[in-house]
């Protein structure tokens, strides 16, 4: 994983002021006092710092946590035919994430063979190297590795990513047709022929080659990439899930999140088994699926989910914040920042608190919303403001 590099504690010290803090339980007029890498103080502060912001009343949030975002391969590949270099493509997604108030980055990474849709096991470790290897980033980026069971090349690139120490999430797909995201074949091959990267024919190879597998074949492979996790402590994920029975045995061999449920009914009984449900904030914002499966609406208002990841559309995570579900803003947030945070592991971060680590985003609402300045580990990174804003230094 590759995080930016943090000062010690005390060597900085900086204030945002004027600000409508969104705490874990409630929206706080005040100020943030910090100093190094964390959050030493909220409300009533100290203002004497070496920086001294006056944030204008705008909304400050905790940095937004993705689980699931796959955009890295849009600029991996621009264009259909057109690659450009693996570190330029992390560069621009680091600068588009942080635009996007996302602090914490888990890249979604496919470990599936599928050339013609630029996704390989070898990619899959080309872009877990080049994160690992980065130093001039200015988010946290780590790697969710999406392991394609129908596929042993794919389970072995993962099991070796995971026994490296260099996935932070785990989770397990099965592309077959029939099953998950495509319930019926005619959807499986409209989705290939209309991806322009697969011929009819192609597609219903693909058929041929998932669909063959025992599904108790399938069962063996899920449980060997959810023990090999478990032996590291990576937190694992089940993908598409459709079936309330599957669920309960995902659950049962130690599955923590259920990634997108098809169906109520699944993502209900994940979270009755203590799964963290996660579904598109993109699903959320548009006000449908994609695919014609369950809305992420009809899921909240079912209260069934625990958080919200950005798939293909980063922006979608904070605007999904802003969607009125009829909760209050501090639940809306927790959705992207300390629910994620906590099915990741991460207990230093998503929450305005003192103890906490100072990564933060300043929002402006209206007219859509977007990030004003984010800091990252204490560190200013971004700042994209219209209108003047007060900077004092104290020192």
């Amino acid at each position: 994983m590759s995080s930016p590099s943090q000062r010690g504690v005390g060597e900085s010290t900086a204030v945002l002021e004027n600000a409508r803090l969104v705490t874990p339980d409630d929206v706080v007029s005040g100020s943030v006092r910090i100093e190094g890498d964390r959050i030493v103080d909220v409300g009533d502060v100290e203002r004497s710092a070496d920086t001294v912001v006056d944030v204008g009343g705008r909304l400050v949030l905790p940095g937004l946590i993705d689980l699931h975002g796959d955009d890295i391969e849009s600029h991996l590949h621009p264009r259909s035919g057109a690659r450009v270099g693996t570190h330029m493509a992390l560069a621009a997604a680091d600068r588009a994430n942080v635009a996007a108030g996302i602090t914490t980055k888990f890249h979604a990474i496919s470990f599936e063979l599928d050339p013609d849709e630029n996704r390989s096991p070898e990619l899959g470790a080309e872009i877990t190297d080049a994160v690992d290897r980065a130093d001039d980033l200015v988010i946290d980026h780590r790697i969710h590795a999406r392991c394609e069971v129908t596929q042993s090349r794919c389970i072995e690139a993962v099991e070796d990513v995971v026994a490296a120490g260099d996935a932070a999430l785990v989770s397990v797909m099965s592309h077959i047709p029939g099953k998950g995201q495509f319930r019926d074949q005619g959807a499986f091959i409209e989705y290939y022929r209309d991806s322009q990267k697969h011929t009819i024919e192609e597609a219903e190879a693909i058929i041929d080659e998932r669909g063959g597998l025992e599904l108790e074949t399938v069962r063996e492979r899920v449980t060997r990439v959810v023990e090999a996790a478990a032996e590291r402590g990576v937190p694992t994920a089940s993908h598409d899930d459709e079936d309330v029975g599957e669920v309960e045995r995902l659950r049962e061999i130690g599955v923590d999140v259920s990634e997108y449920p098809i169906t109520l009914e699944t993502a209900e009984r994940a979270h009755e088994l203590g799964m963290t449900v996660t579904m598109g904030a993109p699903n959320l914002v548009r006000g449908e699926s994609q695919w014609g499966n369950l809305r992420t609406a009809d899921a909240i208002d079912a209260g069934v989910v625990d958080a919200l990841v950005a798939d293909y559309h980063p922006p979608s995570l904070l605007a999904a914040t802003f969607v009125d579900t009829g909760e209050p803003l501090p639940t809306r947030v927790r959705r992207v920042t300390a629910n994620p945070a906590d099915a990741a592991g991460l207990d230093d971060r998503g929450r305005i608190e003192p103890g906490a680590r100072a990564d933060l985003v300043v929002v402006d609402r209206d007219p859509t919303p977007t990030v004003a300045r984010a800091l990252v580990g204490g560190r200013p990174v971004y700042r994209a403001e219209v209108g003047d804003v007060d900077v004092e230094g104290s020192r």
